[in-house]
């Protein structure tokens, strides 16, 4: 597949989801792990609800549990994230000085963040070329035939492998996009991709 191809069709077709500057990385911490098993409507109310009453890691730290817990409440498993939120905002004031780390081992080593949530820590809170594989990620790389993995895990190793790094800030925004307007888990709507005869999926059957 000419992959130079795939991401420029894919910039022009979404061009307002092209990288462009990094944001606070303690919001986008937050929210990834707000994100999770969430929907992405329910992520958006929940932590900017969230950060509007505790928009520091100082303040969230020292925050009653269950105020975090009704602020988040429409977020999937609130009270379990509740705990854990509070818990990396204590963790962050201990170990690392009130701010969040910028290298991927130091993220892990937080309460709730596994390999997706440490690399968009690092995408989008620090502009470091990272791929945070979720499912439409893992989905559409599988379906277009990028890769042929069964695990987000597997998928962003063989990601890494053949993507040039120039796309690793872009792909996972750019596919999520992509994934929710177009390449939809269920009826994806094959009569308008911009990238249909780049795409394995289609070929075998649609076409």
């Amino acid at each position: 597949m000419n992959i130079d191809k795939l991401f420029g069709r894919l910039k022009k077709h979404f061009p307002e989801d092209v990288y462009s500057e990094p944001r606070d990385p303690f919001e986008v911490l937050i929210y990834t792990i707000i994100s999770q098993r969430t929907r992405d409507e329910q992520t958006d109310f929940a932590s900017q609800r969230l950060l509007s009453v505790y928009p520091s890691i100082k303040e969230l730290a020292k925050a009653d549990v269950k105020k975090i817990e009704r602020l988040i409440k429409p977020a999937g498993f609130y009270r379990v994230k509740a705990r854990k939120i509070k818990e990396v905002s204590e963790i962050l004031l201990k170990r690392f000085d009130g701010e969040v780390p910028d290298d991927f081992e130091s993220l892990m080593q937080l309460p709730s963040v596994g390999r997706k949530t440490a690399n968009c820590v690092l995408v989008f809170g620090f502009g470091i070329p990272a791929i945070p594989v979720d499912t439409h990620v893992h989905r559409i790389s599988n379906r277009l035939g990028l890769v042929k993995t069964k695990t987000p895990e597997e998928t962003e190793s063989e990601l890494r492998n053949i993507l040039k790094r120039k796309y690793w800030l872009d792909i996972n925004h750019m596919f999520v996009r992509f994934g929710q307007t177009i390449c939809r888990p269920i009826n994806p709507k094959c009569e308008v991709c911009p990238i249909s005869d780049l795409c394995e999926w289609y070929k075998k059957n649609v076409k």
